[in-house]
């Protein structure tokens, strides 16, 4: 997406002190106006376009207007200090998705933005051929494995940026796939395999609770016994005698 103001400080705070990334976008550029804007857009053609109606040279409502004659999907969103109606009726006739007052919210810039992406998701999905489909699925696949072994493997000391740089993935996007994936987040899939890995181990009658604790990445066995008692129900030394009864 790009981000369109003629105001550098609200130009400047709206790319760098919102995240972006954890919604699924990345700033490709940012203009003074809106004739800036659509000699980019000529030769890149962002998905979505941040504009503020107010600007020298070309409005953010002549930049919709020229966008829209060109029949061009990107999808544009207006920020505005001025809340005249017709402003809104215009930017509506002009194919713009949203229209935002300033100071705009930032819950109303997350739920807009939500929206929107989730939007270009479904309009890149439904384009796919089949191929492309099974090659998707077979990386996505390919991501959420690698991840789960990495866990796995490393579940004393398991973090979600180490993950997301084996799978050259943003860590905030990985947190988002991971979760919309398995069901679960990165954490809790950690938590599970920790716990996983200490109801094994308390089958082993040798092994003392803070030995197990360390193993599985807790430093302090309170802290570990805590733990254990949420996921399970039961402290690790009543799971242990569980066991026993039971063999």
């Amino acid at each position: 997406m790009i981000i369109v103001d003629d105001e550098a400080e609200i130009r400047d705070a709206l790319c760098h002190y919102f995240p972006w990334e954890e919604l699924g976008f990345t700033i490709v550029g940012q203009f003074d106006h809106g004739k800036q804007a659509l000699d980019y857009i000529m030769n890149h053609t962002p998905h979505v376009v941040f504009s503020d109606i107010k600007m020298p040279v070309m409005s953010g409502l002549e930049l919709a207007k020229e966008l829209h004659a060109m029949n061009l999907h990107t999808k544009i969103v207006l920020l505005s200090g001025y809340a005249e109606f017709e402003f809104a009726k215009q930017a509506m006739v002009y194919g713009v998705r949203d229209y935002l007052l300033k100071p705009a919210k930032y819950k109303e810039l997350i739920e807009v933005f939500s929206r929107i992406k989730d939007e270009i998701d479904r309009q890149l999905e439904s384009k796919k051929s089949p191929a492309q489909e099974i090659e998707k699925m077979n990386y996505d696949e390919k991501v959420i494995e690698t991840v789960k072994r990495y866990i796995e493997s490393h579940y004393r000391d398991a973090n979600l940026k180490d993950a997301s740089v084996l799978v050259n993935l943003n860590p905030s996007y990985l947190s988002n796939f991971f979760k919309k994936k398995t069901g679960l987040n990165f954490t809790e899939y950690v938590l599970m395999q920790r716990m996983k890995k200490a109801s094994e181990q308390l089958q082993d009658i040798h092994k003392k609770i803070y030995e197990i604790s360390e193993d599985v990445g807790y430093s302090n066995a309170k802290n570990f016994t805590r733990t254990f008692k949420t996921y399970y129900g039961v402290t690790p030394m009543e799971y242990r005698r569980g066991v026993e009864r039971e063999s």
